[in-house]
């Protein structure tokens, strides 16, 4: 009688299954920590401000009486001005590079994108104090000015938006520097996204009759639209939390303007400029505040996104 086999071991799969599930709640434990210290850190600052601290445009070291309303108002301006001006630009790109380029194009070009993620933002900050910056200043605010306050965009408000004297270091030029910074990122993953379309998809409209620009606007970004939504909010995430180049080109001024040539102040800007200056616990438990308040938001808008990606899901068929 033949002897009958053991089933095999499972021990390793379940070793394996284990270690991965470690891995995985490791990350929700180091976001678990980071919110707590940064809560408790700012208790004081917390007891003392209450809710205020969100709407109080106040920041007077002095006195010990802050607000972070100038922070999240420049912190939003800024980031909604990068995506305004990355989103188009990566997206063009991407689709150039995927559908368009020539063989022989696609990858110096797909190179020199990369490559401009790999620079440190610092001296991206250099380069915007030094060339943009006095560039803007000279040629591209003077004429955003003059355009703007043609009678339709005085009617409507937008020539406000494009009032003031134009110094350089503002809200526009820390736009412009976060657009260049998050540019590759939103870029490189559009274009994995554009890659992966299925070719049926193209086949299917070129059968159909439709010329090339109706094959990437129905068949290839109607499909990966919602991937590419993904994407400008990873390149939002990047644009929240920039610190370095910003802080370098923006102005740091404290204040809400309705002018985008007005300097202004990001969350993380005020941190970087002035954690080392706290000479108080309530000013360093409202930089602590400050810092959580970026957190927070971050993990807002990341929530919120994901909110609208699955109402794409669910209201447009799967392909």
């Amino acid at each position: 009688m033949a002897q009958q086999m053991s089933p095999p071991s499972r021990a390793g799969d379940k070793v394996f299954e284990w270690f991965t599930l470690l891995m995985a709640f490791s990350v929700v434990v180091l976001i678990g920590l980071v919110g707590w210290q940064l809560f408790s850190g700012s208790s004081l600052a917390i007891k003392k401000f209450g809710a205020s601290f969100l709407i109080k445009s106040n920041w007077d070291p002095v006195s010990d009486d802050y607000g972070a309303l100038p922070f999240i108002y420049g912190t939003l301006v800024s980031s909604f001005l990068a995506l305004l001006i990355a989103v188009p630009l990566s997206i063009g790109a991407a689709v150039y590079l995927t559908e368009l380029a020539p063989r022989w194009l696609r990858q110096p070009i797909t190179s020199l994108v990369e490559m401009l993620a790999a620079i440190p933002s610092v001296i991206l900050g250099l380069w915007g104090i030094f060339v943009m910056v006095p560039w803007m200043r000279d040629h591209v605010l003077p004429g955003l000015k003059w355009f703007f306050h043609f009678k339709p965009f005085v009617l409507i408000g937008v020539s406000k938006l494009f009032s003031g004297p134009a110094y350089g270091p503002s809200m526009l030029a820390g736009g412009v520097i976060i657009a260049i910074m998050i540019i590759p990122i939103i870029t490189s993953v559009s274009r994995e996204i554009i890659s992966s379309v299925p070719g049926l998809q193209r086949e299917a409209a070129y059968g159909l009759g439709a010329t090339r620009w109706e094959v990437i606007r129905i068949a290839v970004l109607s499909y990966a639209k919602r991937g590419l939504f993904g994407a400008a909010i990873l390149g939002l995430g990047r644009a929240l939390g920039e610190t370095m180049a910003v802080t370098m080109v923006i102005g740091n001024t404290p204040q809400i303007s309705a002018s985008l040539f007005a300097p202004g102040y990001t969350l993380a800007s005020v941190i970087a400029n002035e954690f080392a200056e706290a000479t108080t616990d309530v000013y360093l438990q409202a930089l602590f505040e400050i810092g959580l308040v970026l957190f927070l938001l971050t993990v807002a808008v990341n929530f919120g996104a994901q909110l609208i990606l699955k109402t794409f899901s669910g209201s447009t068929p799967s392909a």
